[in-house]
């Protein structure tokens, strides 16, 4: 792995530099419950998880399916919002020590004001954002300097339709690991992964990248983990988990990521 960046947290670098295949899970704030946040978070590093994306929820979302949708929906009709959120967090870092994300769409943040943004993500901790809609460029030539002072990893993502040339850009660009989108799709579970699948992921791994990659869209029990993981660094489960909130709650944390290690 290539030398990481300043603008990459210790506990960010550290994590992915770790040996073994990674868990990133990823729920929406404010859901099932608007207090559920921190509570989530503690049992998921009781868990094991090694990263946790909070997702910010939006009303009109672009890559996600029907699940992470519907969690945006009641999460914004329990009444989250980005600063209940940032209040929700202030004082995380006493007791969660693991890598966190910030996961949404860019014009939560544009409305908050890119810097404020950025400077409230470093007062409570959080190690990077994944902001689908903030295209690379657009990134580095407005907003890279906010992120980069407040020590915020930008993770960008890539498809099986993004071409060499833009998957060796984003490399470049990145200091911590890639989203490898596993399909064209929106987020949701599949069965398994397709042939056209197993090319992409065998076609990012002979590029033989700087930075690691985690697959999103489609991981959701220990098989479809080990199979995203063959060629990739970890896995990042989404919609599985929002419906295991939704069927039994924080109770059912423990065993359902323990369960994706098999």
């Amino acid at each position: 792995m290539k030398t990481a960046l300043p603008h990459v947290s210790d506990r960010l670098k550290s994590t992915l530099e770790k040996p073994g295949k990674l868990v990133s899970i990823y729920f929406t704030a404010g859901y099932p419950e608007l207090g559920d946040t921190v509570p989530i978070l503690r049992e998921l590093q009781a868990a094991g998880a090694d990263i946790v994306e909070i997702g910010l929820p939006f009303s009109d979302p672009l890559a996600d399916g029907p699940t992470i949708q519907e969690s945006s929906t009641a999460a914004l009709k329990n009444g989250m919002h980005t600063a209940r959120l940032f209040e929700q967090l202030r004082g995380i870092r006493e007791e969660i020590h693991i890598p966190l994300i910030l996961m949404g769409y860019f014009n939560p943040v544009l409305q908050f004001g890119v810097e404020a943004f950025c400077q409230k993500c470093q007062e409570v901790g959080i190690d990077g954002l994944i902001l689908p809609d903030l295209p690379l460029e657009i990134y580095q030539r407005d907003y890279q300097p906010y992120f980069e002072a407040a020590g915020l990893s930008m993770v960008f993502l890539i498809s099986p339709q993004t071409s060499e040339k833009r998957i060796r850009q984003i490399d470049a660009a990145s200091g911590s690991f890639i989203y490898m989108v596993s399909s064209a799709s929106t987020t949701g579970v599949q069965d398994s992964f397709g042939s056209g699948q197993q090319a992409y992921f065998n076609r990012i791994a002979g590029m033989n990248l700087s930075c690691p990659q985690l697959v999103g869209f489609g991981i959701s029990d220990a098989g479809s983990f080990r199979a995203a993981t063959q060629k990739a660094k970890g896995a990042i489960i989404g919609s599985a988990f929002i419906r295991l909130l939704t069927e039994k709650g924080i109770p059912g944390i423990r065993d359902f990521v323990k369960g994706l290690r098999g």
